[in-house]
């Protein structure tokens, strides 16, 4: 990974309006360039200068000129970077247009199957997708356990084995806290606790001390590249207690008025950024940006965005996520660039949760047409529905009272119902008793139990 070319500096482009004849001059203001290229894309100089510039052009007069249409819209922001210069931020028509969308998908109904989203279902998809956050937002920082077995341990309440399955179970704790505190003002205490159970247990013996703390003096925190390449210098230390209280106020709208409004999207992400760049903790800075994202979000309304995972889109392209960081600092603190890719990744992973919804849909009409026809076809509840469904794709899956209860968030006494009904009243599920816990199995011939019954 590379960071990225330093745009040209703007002198060149005021070297040049005094110097071009008046027929470059009339070319110049007479196209209308905006903050985007022709395809509507807001691009750093790294991408443009590889771009064919309009008629009359080149590369450079091109990007001073898009530069300065950006400069008339754009606002600065209460933080400053290690220089003391400005972060600013601008809504060209592609960030509004990302706004609009995810507000309309993101705070309203949604269709799909009435089974899958009634009040029961719609807790079910919750923890399910809070385990799904919890695993990528932990993968993204190195976490190494495949998805199965991280969601076996959180579904079975069992201790984690190794580190990796430390700071997924942490990941979970942390977004059980957000939804929790979701309706407080965030402050430093709450950031400091937040980062103390994203870390418990997972930082080296020598940073024990630093869960729930600021990194100090001592700490050379620098952020590198996989193939070692400096990409960014946070911060000093001694700043840190400062900035982190700048960002609480700026959570929490501390001062906005009708002349300082920012949409709640912008504010949410940019405390996102704003922690990564501060990187104010030895180890989970990433984490912690991330679950603030999510705290903000649900506290402003957002309550699709509980069931998203915006990691696991991220994981899919962890460099573009770097990249967005590195854009804004070598761009005079742009931070759009930030905006404009965190927006793509919600849209992106609010469009995989109506796919995943659908889905399910359509795996429960699956697992009902194998019933239509035996006595269960009536009988069994979508939770039942959905053990069947799972267990017919994985023959051998082992289910328990205790995962059962975890993936739904049901009683115990409602998850034994559940699994004995299918175990000794349908006989489609195999009961074993391992110590004094019950294992319900699926069998390898399941399909033609239930079409024989």
């Amino acid at each position: 990974m590379k960071v990225p070319l330093t745009p040209p500096s703007i002198d060149k482009f005021y070297e040049y309006i005094k110097s071009a004849d008046p027929d470059k001059i009339r070319l110049l203001f007479s196209l209308a360039i905006g903050p985007c290229d022709d395809k509507g894309r807001y691009l750093h100089w790294d991408k443009l200068r590889h771009l064919p510039p309009p008629e009359g052009f080149d590369s450079e007069l091109y990007w001073h000129t898009i530069k300065q249409a950006r400069q008339k819209i754009s606002k600065k922001l209460p933080f400053k970077d290690k220089a003391g210069d400005s972060i600013v931020f601008s809504v060209p028509d592609v960030v509004m247009r990302d706004i609009l969308w995810i507000s309309e998908n993101a705070t309203g109904a949604f269709q799909t199957d009435a089974k899958i989203t009634d009040s029961k279902t719609k807790q079910t998809y919750l923890i399910n997708s809070l385990i799904e956050e919890a695993i990528s937002s932990s993968q993204l920082e190195g976490a190494s356990t495949t998805r199965r077995v991280a969601k076996d341990m959180i579904r079975a309440g069992r201790h984690p084995k190794d580190h990796s399955e430390k700071m997924i179970l942490n990941n979970h704790n942390a977004m059980i806290f957000i939804r929790e505190y979701k309706e407080e003002i965030l402050t430093p205490s709450m950031v400091f606790e937040l980062h103390k159970i994203l870390t418990e247990g997972t930082l080296d013996s020598e940073d024990n001390d630093k869960a729930g703390a600021f990194r100090g003096p001592e700490d050379d925190i620098r952020v590198y590249s996989h193939d070692d390449v400096l990409l960014h210098t946070p911060p000093k230390f001694n700043e840190l207690s400062e900035r982190l209280k700048l960002i609480c106020d700026f959570a929490n709208k501390v001062g906005e008025d009708d002349t300082t409004y920012i949409p709640p999207i912008i504010r949410a992400i940019i405390v996102h950024f704003m922690i990564g760049y501060d990187h104010p903790f030895v180890d989970g800075n990433g984490r912690t940006a991330r679950a603030l994202f999510y705290w903000i979000m649900a506290k402003e309304g957002y309550w699709l965005m509980e069931y998203i995972s915006i990691s696991r889109v991220l994981k899919k392209a962890p460099a573009q996520y770097m990249y967005a960081y590195l854009y804004t600092e070598t761009d005079d603190n742009d931070s759009t660039y930030f905006i404009v890719h965190q927006l793509k990744v919600i849209k992106e992973a609010i469009t995989d949760l109506h796919e995943y919804l659908v889905n399910k849909s359509n795996q429960l009409k699956e697992a009902e047409e194998v019933l239509e026809n035996s006595p269960l076809h009536g009988v069994l509840n979508y939770r039942q529905l959905g053990i069947l469904k799972n267990a017919l794709k994985n023959p051998g899956a082992e289910y328990t009272i205790k995962s059962h209860r975890s993936s739904h968030g049901i009683s115990y006494q409602t998850a034994r119902t559940d699994l004995l009904k299918l175990s000794d009243d349908f006989h489609v599920l195999k009961k074993y008793k391992i110590g004094k816990s019950d294992i319900f199995i699926a069998p390898p011939d399941l399909r033609e139990l239930i079409l024989n019954l």
